[in-house]
């Protein structure tokens, strides 16, 4: 767990799907009065520079935020995710991008609480670097697998928690179902947003997660998004996310984006890219 580095990653197509819908869950949490807590598990070094040697290794920013960042103006209710962006740069290209905790941070009010988690020693001094000034921010250099259930229920409790591993590891599904299990047996109010890779047929373990995720929770509002077709051998082709506890009616509002932003984003001719958005039934109450 500790190779993984999200600097080689930052503003691919995952990014941009996981920060969208991100931004405008916080966004719809908001809109009522009551205080929040925002915990996320697994939160990297917060801002990624575009123009660093990892970055540009693979480049797949040119296929994520970059693509979207010009044809913004078609994506009015994205407006808090694009200002979030706009804020980190002194001019109209991209070189810095956010992180899930610089969104979360721009989209909570000053009586909101954010618990940031991340295991890796060098992501995590560049993460006090970016957020220690913030008095809302609270860092925690450790294994969320054991911290998240440890640190819940919240204060305030009403809150939502973004789980979004590497899966690097073959057990990584295995941790998150029983991670969120142990979470939601302490805090059943808290919404989780529960981040998984869609990959080649043969390394795809995306329904194993699911089946086991709805072993342990009664629904869930699964949404994904894929950019090329899955085949048998190929990388990461799209993303996911499983919602517990979604906002009312959150599945509209990602129903009206998700077409756009995979016409935006496919990689591959857009009859091969395509998105869906589901509520799936468990075998728990």
């Amino acid at each position: 767990m500790l190779s993984y580095l999200h600097g080689f990653h930052a503003g691919n197509h995952a990014d941009v799907f996981k920060h969208s819908v991100l931004t405008l869950l916080l966004e719809t949490l908001t809109t009522k009065p009551k205080p929040l807590t925002y915990l996320e598990t697994h939160a990297g070094a917060g801002i990624y520079d575009l123009t660093s040697e990892q970055a540009r290794k693979t480049s797949e920013a040119a296929d994520g935020i970059k693509r979207l960042w010009a044809r913004r103006t078609e994506f009015p209710e994205l407006a808090a995710y694009f200002n979030a962006i706009a804020a980190l740069n002194t001019t109209n290209e991209i070189v810095r991008y956010p992180g899930s905790p610089y969104f979360a941070q721009a989209g909570l009010r000053n009586f909101d609480q954010l618990i940031l988690m991340e295991l890796h020693p060098t992501e995590v001094q560049t993460l006090r670097h970016h957020f220690n000034h913030d008095a809302r921010i609270h860092l925690h250099q450790r294994n969320s697998y054991e911290g998240l259930p440890a640190l819940l229920p919240p204060t305030p409790s009403r809150g939502v928690v973004l789980i979004d591993p590497s899966y690097e590891t073959a057990i990584e599904v295995r941790q998150v179902a029983a991670t969120v299990l142990a979470s939601y047996q302490r805090w059943r109010s808290g919404c989780y947003l529960i981040w998984y890779p869609r990959l080649g047929v043969q390394r795809d373990q995306a329904n194993q997660l699911l089946s086991r995720l709805l072993r342990q929770v009664p629904t869930l509002l699964t949404a994904e998004l894929w950019v090329r077709p899955q085949t048998p051998n190929f990388g990461m082709c799209g993303s996911g996310l499983a919602v517990i506890n979604p906002p009312w009616q959150f599945e509209l509002q990602l129903q009206a984006l998700l077409p756009r932003l995979a016409a935006v984003l496919s990689i591959a001719p857009l009859k091969d890219a395509g998105w869906h958005v589901e509520w799936r039934t468990g075998t728990t109450a």
